[in-house]
């Protein structure tokens, strides 16, 4: 952001802090289309990218009083968005309908072969971050997520402390999702971590 236009987000926070409804107007104008486009790359369809702007926007406008003027608003926005993006997909999980249209959704350009192709590609992309990791934590990640073990069976299967299963399990996490953020678009990787990993 140009020092011009960092020094006009100040200002306009500084009396958003105040109340300013007009300066909150002035926000939205400058950040909403972007809000969309980013809740649009989580969630796929317009109407629930519209729904997050409106979240997100409330949330800045009850909070208002708040914000800290000296930090960078635009990322505090898209740090929200984000995290409203993550709680709606916990919440798709529990409802079938929408679990069906998020998650497992396709655009109608795609035809069923390049369907295919998309979860040959993204299962790929799933075993080669799993394949990254050393042999030891590969084993404790894959008997807690594809055996379904607890930290406690792992720990007396393998003969090893339940801390370093807890550790192990950390390290491994950290290791997909990087590997994950790096080869894959957001919607898989929020979906992987969420009920892959989670």
């Amino acid at each position: 952001m140009h020092a011009k236009e960092n020094s006009r987000e100040v200002a306009l926070v500084k009396e958003l802090t105040k109340h300013s409804e007009a300066a909150f107007r002035r926000l939205f104008e400058m950040y909403s289309h972007e809000v969309f486009a980013y809740g649009k790359s989580i969630l796929r369809y317009d109407v629930y990218a519209e729904e997050m702007v409106q979240d997100v926007f409330l949330k800045i406008w009850l909070n208002r009083a708040t914000l800290n003027p000296e930090l960078s608003f635009r990322s505090y926005i898209f740090t929200i968005t984000r995290n409203l993006a993550i709680n709606f997909l916990h919440r798709a999980a529990n409802d079938h309908k929408l679990r069906r249209e998020i998650f497992y959704g396709r655009q109608e350009v795609y035809n069923q072969g390049e369907n295919r192709m998309d979860d040959a590609y993204y299962k790929k992309i799933e075993l080669l971050a799993i394949a990254k990791l050393p042999p030891k934590r590969r084993r404790i990640f894959e008997l807690s997520r594809k055996e379904g073990k607890s930290y406690e069976e792992i720990s007396n299967e393998l003969g090893i402390s339940v801390s370093t299963v807890k550790n192990q399990m950390s390290s491994a996490l950290e290791t997909i999702r990087n590997f994950l953020f790096s080869h894959g678009d957001v919607t898989f990787i929020i979906v992987f971590l969420l009920f892959g990993l989670s």
